[in-house]
């Protein structure tokens, strides 16, 4: 996100600003040279990290510790309560009427990006604010998502079966996803004008459309791997401490346990490396180089860019991947599967130390313009103006997360494939077979910190 309110740019201490029409979707605060922190020691510190954790795992973890089948049951009236039929119908009606609110004030509110809500609601509040919702509450997207609900009322009013004419092919698997989400980053990223409410309210009613027609055709299980928004909500939810066993039942649990159950679903290594160099690409643009040397009017050098920077991380992923089958003697085609869940908390990472700052800071527009989604001059949430305060965060809280944000999702991913590879590899190939996924994971490291640090 390189373009809301151009006020969050160069703000990097206290005051209030506000917004100006500048374009909308600037990410956190301004160039990271002014944060307190020195760029090559935390590069060479966070490197050094993840190669010490993953001697020390090969040293001291010896079996296979995230167990699927683990966890401590919620107390039943809370899980009664959760998995509630009434509740989930209320909060999808909810949602949806909200959905509908934002793409009506798309089309009906104003036409600047600054004064509209919808830009701030689709690339902030929902696209930002769904990482924290579905790691800490769960796969709250599919819980929600107005698109079923869409889909539910067409069935009926059409005489439809909810299943679909015939089921999804396996085969597709997260590919859809994966091509959703490469699809939206790329508006969010390199498309011009994508802050254009009438745009964004356009594209919006097509998303809808495209996805419950699929689901009529496909069945409603279409959602779970076909909306782009629902597979990834259901992803990052894979972290989250609350989970359910194979039995069904809701458990605390150890928060990276479901990810070692996400081996051989096809595209979902693309969905993961999607996520990774997009994020990763971001942060390229704000570097010294890309700013001095790119336009950022020039999309086909903008897509090429975030094509190269996800490609990149496909091909280290794969490399990384078949050094590590022939080492320890396993199948490749069968370990880029296997280990796919370990890229998972890179992504969260990544995306956090990108978009935190940006979520809490520019996240402060939402509210004010939901206030007056017209322009009328209403003020119906009893907003205190049009100010946003962006000293509610200092340059040496930004760069303490963002660094550990990135280190620790390595650290987090090297545990999670140290754990899958316990389950499969003979402990005489272990080292040898980790060892190219825990090279990729330093390098991967150092170059985030790189592309955070050298703005």
């Amino acid at each position: 996100m390189r373009a809301l309110t151009g006020a969050a740019l160069g703000a990097s201490g206290g005051g209030r600003r506000v917004p100006d029409g500048a374009g909308v979707l600037a990410h956190g605060l301004g160039g990271r040279t002014d944060l307190p922190l020195d760029g090559v020691t935390a590069i060479a510190g966070g490197g050094a990290a993840v190669a010490v954790t993953f001697l020390a795992l090969t040293v001291a973890w010896t079996r296979p510790r995230l167990r699927p089948d683990a966890g401590r049951p919620l107390p039943e009236g809370l899980a009664r309560l959760l998995d509630a039929p009434g509740l989930t119908s209320a909060c999808r009606w909810v949602v949806l009427a909200l959905s509908a609110a934002v793409v009506g004030v798309a089309f009906a509110g104003p036409s600047s990006d600054a004064r509209n809500l919808a830009p701030w609601a689709l690339f902030v509040t929902f696209w930002v604010g769904l990482v924290p919702a579905s790691v800490l509450c769960g796969p709250v997207w599919r819980r929600v998502n107005p698109l079923r609900t869409l889909h539910a009322a067409v069935c009926r009013v059409a005489r439809v079966a909810p299943s679909g004419v015939r089921a999804v092919p396996k085969r597709l698997g997260w590919w859809p996803a994966a091509c959703w989400l490469l699809g939206f980053v790329w508006l969010e990223l390199v498309a011009p004008g994508r802050s254009d409410p009438r745009l964004v309210g356009g594209l919006l009613a097509g998303y809808a459309a495209v996805n419950v027609g699929a689901a009529v055709w496909f069945g409603r299980d279409w959602f779970a791997r076909g909306d782009g928004f629902e597979a990834y909500s259901s992803l990052l939810a894979r972290m989250c401490p609350v989970g359910r066993r194979p039995d069904g039942v809701l458990v605390w649990r150890t928060p990276l346990t479901g990810l070692v159950g996400t081996g051989g679903e096809p595209g979902l290594a693309a969905t993961a490396c999607v996520l990774i160099g997009s994020t990763g690409f971001d942060g390229v643009t704000r570097t010294t180089y890309w700013r001095d040397s790119v336009d950022p009017s020039d999309v086909p050098a903008g897509t090429a860019g975030l094509l190269v920077s996800v490609g990149a991380v496909a091909v280290l992923y794969l490399a990384a991947m078949g050094a590590g089958a022939r080492w320890s003697g396993q199948d490749p085609r069968e370990w880029t599967g296997r280990f796919a869940g370990s890229l998972l908390p890179i992504a969260l990472g990544y995306t956090v130390a990108h978009y935190f700052s940006f979520l809490l800071l520019e996240g402060q527009t939402t509210v004010i313009l939901a206030s007056d989604p017209l322009g009328r001059g209403w003020n119906l949430l009893g907003s205190t103006g049009n100010v946003v305060d962006y000293g509610l965060l200092s340059p040496a809280v930004i760069a303490m997360v963002q660094v550990n944000a990135v280190v620790l999702g390595h650290l987090a991913g090297t545990a999670v494939a140290h754990d899958l590879a316990l389950r499969t590899v003979p402990p005489r190939r272990r080292l040898a077979g980790q060892a190219p996924l825990a090279a990729v994971m330093v390098c991967l490291t150092c170059a985030g910190l790189f592309a955070l640090l050298s703005g």
